[in-house]
């Protein structure tokens, strides 16, 4: 297959600070699953998928065991983490339709991504795989500021090469077809002869390896759609878990495992190169493990689309050679926000003042150089009165369907990590509380401009 991308990115030695330390510009790989279980990956006791590529993140770095992202849905997730602001702040409250004439349907351009903002201080910028962030030409990741783009601009699809027959969305006639469409490279339609997931780490690896060619720092975002329905496997990864009978489990774990074999990939060439001790590496995943793909979130309640800490917490794991102390585990919330806050902490990268970030430099806290916990308070909310949850300290407060009846519950995160004892009876001082700075967190918050996913552009 033809690589587009010119010779760019890579390792720029320029000195920024680290609370008092003096650093290289790391570069940045974000490495992003869909519909990933909080209790898949081997660094929160998951036994029957192992993930050694993907725990050596938390080996070399740290484990966040309270790593959250701001919506259950894959969608407003992924547009607060490459902004590094709640998506509601610009009204993608929601999955966004599939409709590449609506140029609404998208991160606003007032709103900088993480590839624009760190344009700004010499970094090229690539996406691999899943966009999820319109499909307008107006939206399309070379339109948003990245340099190279891979994968496919809507919300699912499918792994098998054979399978993907559809030239462009304009032959898509029903909901989901868009699964079938044809791989992009930048803005060409390319064929692919590999499952998938292979494919996506192929390109993720090829990029690195241009990018080192280069005098520029660079980052990835490798958004990888495992383990996302369909559950798809090649005899490859499913010859792993004979011993799973289960027949979705079994599937769902071969495809955890092909994303661990190209975490693996990713680093080994991050090693190869010299890259490794100059480059930040994140794991997470978009939300919590689905119903409908046998993952699990095992202690939490809930799953994808809940407010429950099943549909928000989910595996996070950060690595950076001789800054991150090894072995790290990590016990104060953070959020998905804190990947963009944490690089332009690092690189200096302007933010605009008039759109400050949710997110904040995770570094000092993790090097013990800042006390206290990174966030105040957190907060989610659903764009109509059904779902909401804000959590303070150990405290978490949370409607998870309809709060106009007085549906709210609160729990203490600390001493019932499944959320079953409802405090809220005998808390109402702490219900208050939570309610109030919600409340005023929400009215900060914008309207949706443009329809959800299922208002469809061919009827």
């Amino acid at each position: 297959m033809k690589f587009l991308l010119p010779p760019i990115a890579a390792t720029l030695f320029l000195a920024c600070t680290v609370g008092a330390s003096t650093v290289t510009k790391p570069n940045l790989v974000i490495i992003l699953t869909d519909d990933q279980g909080y209790a898949d990956v081997g660094f929160n006791g998951c036994t029957d998928i192992p993930t050694p590529h993907i725990d050596s993140i938390a080996d070399l770095g740290g484990r966040f065991s309270n790593g959250y992202v701001t919506h259950p849905v894959c969608g407003p997730s992924r547009a607060a983490l490459l902004t590094g602001r709640y998506q509601g702040r610009f009204g993608f409250n929601t999955n966004p339709s599939v409709d590449p004439d609506n140029p609404d349907v998208g991160i606003p351009h007032d709103q900088k991504n993480i590839a624009e903002v760190l344009s700004k201080v010499g970094y090229t910028s690539a996406v691999i795989g899943k966009w999820h962030m319109g499909s307008h030409p107006d939206h399309h990741p070379l339109s948003r500021g990245f340099d190279y783009f891979f994968g496919f601009l809507t919300g699912g699809h499918r792994y098998l090469p054979g399978e993907l027959t559809l030239n462009d969305l304009s032959e898509v006639k029903q909901d989901w077809e868009w699964y079938k469409t044809r791989i992009m490279e930048n803005r060409e339609r390319v064929d692919i002869d590999d499952y998938l997931t292979d494919a996506l780490t192929d390109a993720g690896v090829r990029f690195i390896r241009r990018a080192a060619q280069s005098d520029k720092p660079f980052m990835l975002y490798l958004a990888y759609n495992a383990p996302h329905t369909p559950l798809q496997a090649t005899e490859k990864y499913l010859s792993r878990f004979r011993d799973i009978r289960d027949e979705n489990r079994r599937i769902y774990a071969a495809m955890v495992s092909a994303v661990d074999d190209g975490v693996g990939r990713v680093l080994e060439t991050l090693r190869d190169l010299g890259l490794e001790d100059n480059t930040i590496v994140a794991f997470l995943s978009d939300n919590g493990g689905a119903r409908n793909n046998a993952s699990r979130n095992t202690p939490l309640r809930g799953f994808k689309s809940d407010f429950f800490d099943g549909g928000l917490r989910v595996p996070f794991a950060m690595m950076w050679p001789g800054v991150i102390p090894p072995g790290l585990q990590y016990d104060k919330p953070v959020i998905s926000l804190d990947l963009l806050g944490t690089i332009a902490g690092v690189t200096g990268a302007g933010i605009d003042p008039e759109r400050p970030l949710d997110g904040v430099n995770l570094i000092p806290y993790l090097t013990g150089e800042q006390d206290g916990a990174p966030h105040q308070a957190l907060y989610w909310r659903a764009p109509g009165p059904n779902q909401m949850a804000t959590r303070k300290g150990e405290l978490k407060l949370v409607a998870n369907r309809d709060r106009l009846k007085d549906t709210y519950q609160l729990f203490d995160l600390g001493e019932d990590i499944a959320e079953q004892n409802d405090l809220q009876p005998e808390r109402q001082d702490a219900k208050t509380e939570l309610l109030e700075a919600w409340e005023a967190w929400n009215s900060e918050l914008k309207p949706q401009p443009f329809p959800a996913l299922g208002d469809v552009w061919w009827r």
